[in-house]
Formats: C-alpha cells, structure tokens, sequence
C-alpha cells in the first residue's frame, strides 16, 4: 500500500466514484431486450440505453447494428447508491481492479437486488457493473483547452481503489 492510509488522505488525493455504468448482454432484440431494459431501469431507476453490436459474427447470427443488450450510466449520489446495493451482492477480488484503480463485478441474478422479485415469465437476467474511480483534479487530462497529463503520484493506483472501496463501502476485498 502506498505512504497513506484510507483514512488520511488529503482531501484532493481522496478518490471518489466519477460513475457506475450497469450492463446487461442480452444477445438479441425483441421481448428479452424489452424485458432486460424494463428490469435495468427498476434496479438503476435510470431508463437505460440500447446497446447494439459492433460486428457481425455469425456464428451466434448477430449482423452489425443489431440491438443486442442495454446499459445505465449512472454518477454522483445516484452511482454511490446503487454502488452499496450492489456490492453487497458479491465478492470484490483484488484481481477484478484494473492499473487505474477502476474495477468490474458481476451480478448473476438480478433477483437479488431487494426490489426484484422472480418472475416465471421474464426470467433471470445477470448484470455487469463497472466502477470508475477517480482523483480530484482528473478532469485536466480530458479537458480540450489546456490538456495535461495527471503526474504519476497523483493516479489512482489498485492499492489505494482497494483501501478506498474497503472504507467507503464497508466491504472486505479478497486477494
């Protein structure tokens, strides 16, 4: 871990969630898709966004375009609160972190969520969740006027996303 600890980061080294985005593959259009959206706007309380393939590949008969899953974008409160339900639902590992501090999870069941409930009609729908953590001050390296580079002991790294996620959401992240 680096010189600071969670709990004594200076205020402009303090991570925070920039956004969560919640993913779900379908893998083709009509009532799953519909069924899929309607169940990621009731756990996100976001109305989500098509997702549509990249290419075509024919061995699951996908064409290019076709609409193929939906996502939810979601940030500030909106992204901590869905983020405390959520990782509730799963086991974080340290290997699920990538060099940026950002990391992914999955949730097999969208069942689990407390506001869901099986039903024999719609079926059982899993979602991918991924996290963006950020430092104070990122936001300089993406700007279009007066671009910089963020110095290297400014980034956010796997030791301090991991001690982040620890405190601020309570959870254990196994090595």
């Amino acid at each position: 871990m680096s010189s600071e600890t969670a709990s004594e980061f200076h205020k402009m080294r303090e991570p925070r969630v920039e956004k969560v985005v919640v993913h779900m593959g379908v893998g083709q259009g009509g009532r799953e898709l519909a069924d899929g959206e309607e169940i990621l706007a009731e756990v996100a309380g976001q109305q989500p966004v098509r997702t549509q393939a990249q290419a075509t590949v024919g061995e699951f008969e996908i064409r290019e375009g076709d609409p193929i899953g939906a996502k939810v974008t979601l940030r500030d409160e909106d992204a901590e609160t869905f983020l405390e339900t959520a990782i509730e639902l799963t086991d974080v590992s340290r290997s699920q972190f990538d060099d940026t501090g950002n990391f992914s999870f999955g949730v097999e069941e969208h069942t689990d969520f407390p506001s869901q409930e099986y039903d024999p009609t719609t079926g059982i729908y899993g979602l991918d969740v991924t996290v963006n953590l950020v430092r104070p001050g990122y936001r300089v390296s993406k700007r279009d006027k007066a671009s910089r580079q963020i110095p290297s002991s400014h980034r956010l790294d796997v030791d301090d996303a991991v001690a982040f996620v620890e405190k601020r959401f309570d959870v254990e992240v196994n090595e």
